[in-house]
């Protein structure tokens, strides 16, 4: 993976700063894109810090909702690196939980606008210039909200299945051109957001009971779903595409 060239949306934080941390120490060059420019100038300190062989690190402001940013964002990957090998397309956002009945119609758009539209600029303009090199790997973020029902989630529910529909079709459309596109379905991860979210007072969304969701009776870490996506990543993966790697404590086998 050495000299090799990665884009990580949300990166900044969370599953997409473990990812880069991981990847720097390989030798990849990671360019991490959020919405805060605060957030990231920390990230790239922290990433820098472990980066191995010649790895370089940047943080570009931008936001997936728009297709304009998106693009000259990627061109600007290309005309300093040369190149774009990999890409994770980690940004997304969860704003509300309740029935759909009770849900706002606001928060649904705000989540289509970046769960899926950001999902779809990213991967239309990376899958254009990794057409280009005849070679390219990426890895969507789902989630086990994309693979079943979940309660209370339905809105958000609906836009992870959608990234599966998008990566499922997309891998299939590039298999003979050099692309492997796959996704990444994780369970609950203790993120600094997550963490957060759990020490409030209901008893509905706490540690335990989020834990419980899962047979090993445990949140994941981000570390965990990082090793996932790093190996689909990689050449090690190289018969891979089109699929979704669970990483969710045994929820999918339940």
């Amino acid at each position: 993976m050495s000299n090799q060239v990665a884009l990580i949306t949300g990166g900044a934080t969370g599953i997409g700063k473990a990812v880069a941390l991981k990847l720097v120490t390989s030798g990849v060059t990671v360019v991490l894109s959020g919405r805060r420019q605060n957030i990231g100038d920390a990230a790239v300190a922290e990433v820098t810090a472990a980066a191995r062989n010649g790895a370089q690190v940047r943080f570009v402001q931008n936001d997936v909702t728009d297709e304009v940013a998106v693009k000259a964002m990627i061109d600007g990957i290309v005309a300093e690196f040369g190149r774009l090998d990999m890409a994770v397309n980690n940004a997304a956002i969860s704003n509300e939980t309740g029935t759909l009945v009770t849900s706002s119609s606001q928060n649904f758009r705000d989540m289509v606008d970046t769960n899926i539209l950001g999902v779809y600029y990213t991967m239309k303009h990376e899958i254009s210039q990794m057409l280009k090199q005849g070679a390219g790997a990426i890895v969507n973020l789902a989630s086990i909200a994309g693979l079943n029902g979940i309660p209370y989630s339905g809105p958000y529910a609906a836009t992870k299945h959608a990234v599966m529909g998008l990566t499922k079709s997309s891998a299939l459309d590039h298999a003979t051109q050099g692309l492997r596109i796959n996704a990444v379905a994780p369970g609950a991860i203790k993120t600094d957001i997550i963490a957060a979210q759990l020490e409030g007072n209901d008893e509905n969304y706490n540690a335990a009971s989020i834990s419980a969701m899962h047979p090993m009776n445990r949140l994941g870490q981000p570390d965990e779903v990082a090793n996932a996506i790093c190996w689909l990543l990689s050449d090690e993966a190289s018969f891979v595409t089109g699929h979704v790697l669970s990483v969710d404590g045994g929820f999918q086998a339940k």
